[in-house]
């Protein structure tokens, strides 16, 4: 599975519409399976506490209603709305939306709430989930959605919610529709296990995981030791994680917040994408190297309606023909190759070997900035190796016996460039 996030506020001149067939054609292109439409609910807008212009899509006012702002014609919005998913499912891709069951706008007549809101979200107030009316309320919600061609949801902040809200919604969802999919934004990584076999979920963020670790090895010079140490205590878990680079929460890699380049992510992105069966997620405009530099914290605003160059340049390549920098040409072939590979059938259907523990002595091996692991399947192998290092590096890499064509062990020095990764195909 690879989703895509976008919000279509941001894409093209911010309509439906914006993401016509070409569009959706580039996604698939991608490998993109499923597209996560962020900011489609009716949120509060134009409000003396909302923050920025239009507002932020996690403050809902409407369940029942999409944004006009996203419509040509906004009396016909929801018909537009409608015509999107449609496209997005002839094009091959299911449609993923939101659901912020902490939450809504106050002015939202779907949940009774308390007079009182969480962290800083002025902009809301919290669900009473002691209403039995309220989990009716839910229920209907999704079920509202999934009537309209979604068939996923991305569920905002779950762990503020009570557990058995979220467990009976999935319940009663999946007994209607067995298919649909509940992705949980999940920071505790103590609760991930519960969140699985208990609640129900599909898919979990593992942000405080995979993600955190990236982020330390990546700018603080953190050890590569932490993601086999987070492969091997996630254990069974591992397909159920939802890896990333970039979401509407975090800042993008290419910003001067963070890496300053998109290269300097590619060792990052091999990791990610490739290391394990779990499925992966794109923000819109990562695959280019978008930068966020018109912001001022390294992010996309989910406030405003910002300037995404990037996505610019690439709506005007799509119809076009021409519009994408040098650069943002040669990240969009980095991320082509890899994605094509990560998506790959022999590839998704393939294990994974963690090479660290047998090559802690190899030559020319940085067990704390060299990662190495092995895809493989009867017949087949790709052996991944990750430089997280400034320095160009030839490291030999040893494979034990049993896990490649003829089960024979094997070593090879294996170049691989600065913050970079090479895959070597064996078979």
């Amino acid at each position: 599975m690879l989703i895509y996030q976008v919000l279509p506020r941001l894409w093209g001149n911010g309509h439906f519409s914006a993401l016509d067939e070409a569009s959706l054609k580039y996604l698939r292109s991608l490998g993109v399976t499923h597209v996560w439409f962020t900011g489609i609910p009716r949120h509060a807008t134009d409000k003396p506490y909302v923050k920025g212009n239009p507002g932020s899509p996690y403050a809902i006012e409407d369940y029942h209603d999409v944004n006009l702002y996203l419509a040509d014609d906004p009396g016909k919005r929801m018909e537009e709305f409608e015509a999107l998913v449609a496209r997005t499912r002839r094009a091959g891709m299911e449609v993923i939306t939101d659901l912020v069951p902490n939450h809504v706008a106050p002015e939202c007549r779907d949940f009774v709430t308390h007079p009182y809101y969480d962290y800083d979200w002025s902009d809301t107030l919290k669900i009473d989930w002691s209403v039995p009316s309220n989990r009716e309320a839910l229920l209907e919600i999704v079920l509202f959605w999934a009537s309209k061609g979604v068939r996923g949801l991305r569920c905002d902040m779950v762990e503020l919610v009570p557990a058995e809200v979220m467990q009976d919604l999935i319940a009663d969802v999946k007994s209607v529709h067995p298919d649909f999919i509940f992705i949980a934004e999940i920071y505790g990584r103590d609760n991930y296990r519960r969140y699985i076999d208990e609640v129900g979920f599909d898919l979990l963020y593992d942000k405080s995981g995979l993600y955190d670790a990236l982020c330390n090895i990546c700018m603080h010079g953190g050890s590569v030791r932490a993601i086999t140490r987070n492969w091997q205590g996630l254990g069974d878990m591992q397909p159920r994680m939802l890896n990333f680079l970039e979401n509407h929460d975090e800042r993008r890699m290419a910003s001067a917040q963070m890496l300053g380049s998109p290269e300097r992510a590619y060792a990052a992105l091999g990791l990610a994408a490739l290391f394990n069966s779990a499925p992966f997620m794109l923000y819109a405009g990562q695959e280019l190297g978008e930068n966020a530099a018109d912001g001022s914290d390294g992010r996309t605003s989910i406030f405003n309606f910002a300037e995404v160059p990037a996505l610019r340049h690439l709506d005007t390549k799509l119809h076009t023909g021409k519009g994408l920098s040098r650069e943002e040409t040669s990240v969009l072939a980095k991320y082509r190759q890899t994605l094509k590979l990560s998506q790959s059938p022999e590839f998704l259907g393939s294990a994974n070997y963690d090479l660290q523990y047998c090559n802690e002595a190899s030559s020319w091996f940085d067990p704390d900035r060299h990662f190495a692991f092995l895809r493989y399947r009867p017949g087949k192998a790709w052996l991944v190796v990750c430089n997280f290092s400034d320095s160009p590096a030839s490291p030999s890499v040893y494979i034990p016996e049993g896990l490649l064509p003829g089960g024979e062990s094997m070593t090879l020095n294996v170049p691989v460039q600065p913050w970079d990764f090479t895959v070597i195909k064996i078979g």
